[in-house]
């Protein structure tokens, strides 16, 4: 038999068979409200880089107070990407030299993919009435929020009535603490996370409104029992933008920096802007958020840098050792 024949034949063969690929394992460290999001982002994402490269993804993921998860990503967690709540938390990781500084100008739109925003939960028809900010210092509101010391949804919570009092004709500083301190005399319990807020409103009952996301606000009406609920808007809230980056020690260590950038950038593709608005985020591509027009009303946003400048500066004022938080919470 000719050598000839044979190698085209075996070549032909190993043309056939699918590519061999590698095994890959990211760690995903995000914040309370973003289960459901990333179990349906990772199953995309995997099965596209599955078709593409042929690679075996597994993507873990751990998820609490955005605050919390920095510290813990700070003292040891081996996260290849962060997912929290607000570039503080990741500004926290790269001051200890986890990742560059500028990683807010790595991908597009602020390294935020989606965006959310601050609306009220309260109890089917709205026995309290509760209709804007100023509602809920009424003799009687109780009112559920997370803490602003280990959660960043409590964080937005916090300048999103700082700002709306701000903004009242005369605000200023003094009105919007005076505001805010009275807000936290309404809250019976501050739960470390957003979900754990969640939990006690829908599901331990306490409290006549809960300040939340509005992913969370909408999750918590398609859950079962979620007919119990109303989802309220105020006047005027905040934009909230959650931002992802790549920990850059851990990925090179690991070996995974290339699928954990093409993670984090698949967050920006048609399919996943998709997904993130079937799970109650609000997508950056215009053409997602047309399709899903109905699901996100339109809503008087201001955003931190218009208000507060940058999270360094809001973190310094607000929730810092010995800042305002600590001196107008609960307690004070």
């Amino acid at each position: 038999m000719k050598l000839r024949p044979l190698l085209w034949a075996f070549a032909a063969t190993a043309l056939a068979l699918p590519a061999v690929g590698k095994d890959v394992t990211l760690l995903n460290v995000s914040y309370d409200p973003t289960r459901e999001l990333y179990k349906a982002v990772n199953t995309a994402f995997i099965a596209d880089w599955k078709a593409k490269h042929g690679d075996t993804v597994t993507i873990q993921m751990s998820h609490g107070g955005s605050g919390k998860q920095a510290r813990a990503v700070v003292d040891g967690l081996p996260a290849d990407v962060v997912t929290l709540a607000l570039a503080y938390d990741i500004d926290a990781i790269a001051d200890r030299g986890l990742l560059a500084k500028d990683w807010q100008t790595r991908l597009p739109e602020n390294a935020s993919p989606y965006t959310s925003t601050i609306v009220f939960l309260v109890r089917k028809g709205n026995p309290k009435g509760i209709r804007d900010w100023g509602d809920l210092v009424k003799t009687g509101v109780q009112v559920v929020t997370p803490n602003p010391k280990t959660s960043g949804g409590a964080r937005w919570n916090f300048l999103a009535a700082w700002g709306y009092a701000l903004k009242l004709p005369g605000g200023n500083d003094d009105k919007a603490k005076a505001f805010v301190k009275t807000l936290f005399q309404h809250v019976p319990v501050l739960d470390t996370g957003a979900r754990g807020a969640t939990n006690t409103f829908t599901q331990r009952g306490i409290g006549d409104v809960l300040i939340a996301w509005e992913n969370e606000a909408l999750l918590a009406k398609k859950e079962p029992g979620g007919d119990q609920f109303d989802i309220v808007v105020p006047s005027i809230t905040i934009l909230a933008e959650p931002p992802v980056a790549v920990v850059d020690r851990n990925a090179a260590a690991h070996g995974t920096r290339e699928v954990a950038d093409a993670y984090l950038k698949f967050l920006y593709s048609p399919q996943a802007q998709d997904i993130e608005a079937r799970n109650f985020y609000r997508p950056r591509s215009p053409e997602v958020a047309a399709k899903y027009a109905a699901q996100f009303p339109k809503v008087a946003t201001f955003t931190l840098a218009e208000v507060f400048g940058d999270w360094r500066k809001a973190q310094a004022k607000f929730f810092a050792e010995g800042a305002l938080f600590d001196q107008i919470g609960p307690g004070n």
